[in-house]
């Protein structure tokens, strides 16, 4: 082997000169001067677009998981039920006084709204103050 046989393994870089005839012409469409005629212009980043055109939302975002119980008035459990029955979330909702929730029974509170002359035994409820002296006072059991 000799030396006018050895080849280079890479060959030299060569970057493209802009501006040096070709179909493009003088300044090869890059317009005149300005910052985007300028070498190593690449533009902003789109990332940067994007963010910016998010909307600034202000407060706390965190969506509660906790749900406010579903209010049932005394008077509409005096119409509804019988003396001495009892009275649960299942029981209100097969007598149609709440609907479920997504499929599942709602958390329910009795309010002191109205007047109940019959003794009713109440389990799986939240009670108003007023809702238990009521039911209290007409001979009804809370459990």
């Amino acid at each position: 082997m000799q030396i006018h046989q050895i080849k280079k393994n890479k060959n030299n870089k060569t970057s493209i000169k802009v501006g040096r005839g070709g179909k493009r012409g003088k300044t090869s469409g890059k317009g005149h001067k300005g910052q985007n005629a300028r070498t190593g212009n690449s533009g902003r980043p789109e990332i940067r677009d994007t963010i910016k055109r998010l909307p600034k939302l202000r407060g706390y975002r965190f969506k509660s998981f906790k749900t406010n119980p579903t209010p049932v008035n005394l008077g509409i459990l005096n119409e509804v039920f019988e003396n001495g029955e009892s009275v649960n979330p299942k029981t209100l909702i097969s007598k149609k006084v709440v609907a479920r929730k997504d499929g599942k029974v709602p958390a329910m509170k009795i309010l002191g709204t109205g007047e109940i002359t019959k003794k009713l035994n109440f389990k799986g409820f939240a009670f108003s103050v007023t809702a238990k002296e009521k039911i209290e006072k007409a001979g009804g059991t809370i459990k």
